[in-house]
């Protein structure tokens, strides 16, 4: 059961996690994209499920932005670790037009996954989207506190309110090392 409400919630951080800042004085379509081609490379970093069930549960996360070329989105692909197991995770979104933001989690609500069914960046430090899965309704926020580190926050709706119950932290890793940790 803990493996199948990881492989559930995961990909929603993962997502998440794929969200660096850029200058706030950049406006509409051309912010976003531009927002979205900053998470373009390797992150990594420790998370932990902050509510429910599995409150206490750390995970360690390694993840590869790209943006789709002529469009406004991007897809994040790599893993999750937690104790000997590892989840692939892949997430997709690009801009629907008034919609905002509309992607998929894995294979989406239809199969394991979670779909994206709106969202936007909200300035060059926050994004947000809202998350469906049959009854599951919910929101990610990532903050950006610096250009290599991001704070992503999952909740969920519980009766009337949203409870967070994810919280992530990321670094990018470049091309160089840094500590122990090597780009592969």
């Amino acid at each position: 059961m803990k493996r199948a409400v990881l492989s559930t919630v995961l990909p929603i951080m993962a997502f998440a996690a794929a969200t660096p800042s850029f200058a706030d004085t950049v406006q509409g379509p051309q912010r976003d994209k531009k927002f979205f081609q900053s998470v373009e490379g390797d992150w990594v970093g420790p998370g932990e499920i902050v509510a429910g069930k599995y409150k206490g549960t750390k995970f360690n996360c390694t993840f590869t932005g790209s943006t789709p070329s002529g469009k406004v989105g991007m897809t994040l692909d790599g893993g999750c670790r937690v104790g000997v197991f590892t989840q692939k995770m892949s997430a997709t979104v690009e801009h629907k037009g008034s919609k905002g933001y509309k992607g998929t989690f894995l294979d989406g609500a239809a199969g394991k996954g979670l779909d994206i069914i709106s969202g936007n960046v909200v300035d060059g430090r926050k994004v947000v989207f809202a998350l469906n899965r049959n009854q599951l309704k919910g929101v990610m926020q990532a903050r950006i506190p610096d250009d290599n580190t991001m704070n992503v926050t999952v909740s969920v709706r519980v009766d009337e309110q949203m409870v967070p119950v994810i919280g992530m932290s990321l670094k990018r890793v470049d091309a160089t090392a840094v500590g122990t940790i090597a780009r592969k």
